[in-house]
């Protein structure tokens, strides 16, 4: 039988844990402070607990941190973690060490719903939420963990359509009992879940990017399904009448396909519709993945359509491609470690 994992639980559910033992009820911020400020990974290391407390709470729980199963290094640094999930499925995590940052991308899912035509991850399909621990060990037992300066949900899955780990996860992460990280160092991104972003807005300060990918309704639509139940234009809304302050980010990723979304005309429609929100676009590469029909624009062309945001008005960075030679693209590593026959 397998025991429940203390790694990942909020400080509520550690109260939780030391009144169904029995435990005073300070217990669960010293458990918390074990578990988040303490770099232990057994409850027998718990030394400011009775031994007999530490006994009875490992017959029950166990600290819950689980190693990578493997590692890809790219000749730039990046590296890609793979960690064995749910039912001996797999996720991605990379670390991307630049400059004075270290940047850690965790998922929120394995596989995903969304069905993004251009995501490797969309087409192994949702296989399940991740939980609290789950993702947050991504963080705890990643090898460069001392370095880590900034983290982003933009692994494999949607983050907002598992918004009750991801949420429980930013507690933990940016809590005084918990990581005590700012808000402000974390970013998490979504493809636009009406019924979602809102209540991360009100819950959390952490910066929101949303994937856009293209300004026209139809073909968004034709690269991201989402569009159909969940528009740019209701996305926009809420976040026009959303209180911003003035640390908090609002960013637009946008994956730049050859003759597809990178036209004058798509540069006029980004300036209509995101006037007035103060915001930045983020422009990807696309890694092309097996299959796809989709091509990236070549390097002058990326740097032209990024000077035609920025003289409308719009912060324009173009994100650096990292990992190239390691299966960059989201999902597509876990995907061929998961096809592999086996042995």
């Amino acid at each position: 039988m397998n025991k429940e994992k203390l790694y990942g639980k909020t400080l509520n559910e550690l109260i939780a844990v030391s009144r169904r033992l029995g435990l005073p009820g300070f217990a669960a911020r010293q458990i918390a402070d074990w578990l988040y400020k303490k770099e232990i990974s057994a409850i027998g290391e718990m030394t400011n607990l009775p031994k007999k407390t530490r006994e009875i709470m490992a017959a029950e729980y166990e600290f819950g941190l689980t190693a990578p199963e493997n590692a890809a290094v790219s000749v730039d640094g990046t590296k890609k973690y793979l960690y064995k999930v749910l039912n001996n499925k797999y996720i991605e995590t990379a670390y991307i060490p630049e400059d004075d940052r270290a940047t850690i991308c965790v998922s929120s899912q394995s596989g995903c719903k969304m069905g993004c035509v251009f995501c490797m991850t969309g087409k192994q399909g949702f296989q399940g939420n991740l939980s609290s621990n789950e993702i947050l060990n991504q963080f705890r037992s990643l090898p460069e963990f001392r370095k880590l300066t900034n983290m982003v949900y933009m692994g494999m899955g949607e983050p907002l359509d598992n918004l009750t780990e991801v949420m429980k996860s930013l507690e933990i992460l940016t809590s005084e009992w918990g990581y005590g990280w700012s808000p402000t160092r974390i970013t998490v991104s979504t493809v636009g879940l009406v019924s979602s972003i809102k209540d991360f807005l009100e819950r959390s300060r952490c910066h929101l990017a949303v994937s856009l990918h293209s300004p026209f309704d139809d073909e968004r639509q034709n690269l991201m399904p989402v569009q159909r139940t969940n528009t740019v234009n209701e996305v926009l809304n809420i976040i026009r009448n959303f209180d911003f302050n003035s640390q908090r980010r609002v960013s637009f990723e946008y994956i730049l396909f050859e003759g597809m979304n990178d036209t004058p005309r798509h540069v006029k429609e980004l300036a209509r519709i995101l006037n007035g929100i103060k915001c930045r676009i983020n422009i990807i590469r696309f890694h092309e993945i097996p299959g796809s029909e989709f091509k990236s624009p070549g390097a002058d062309e990326t740097i032209r359509f990024k000077e035609a945001l920025n003289a409308k008005g719009i912060l324009t960075t173009v994100r650096s491609s990292r990992g190239v030679d390691i299966q960059a693209a989201c999902g597509l590593l876990s995907t061929i470690n998961q096809n592999k026959p086996a042995s």
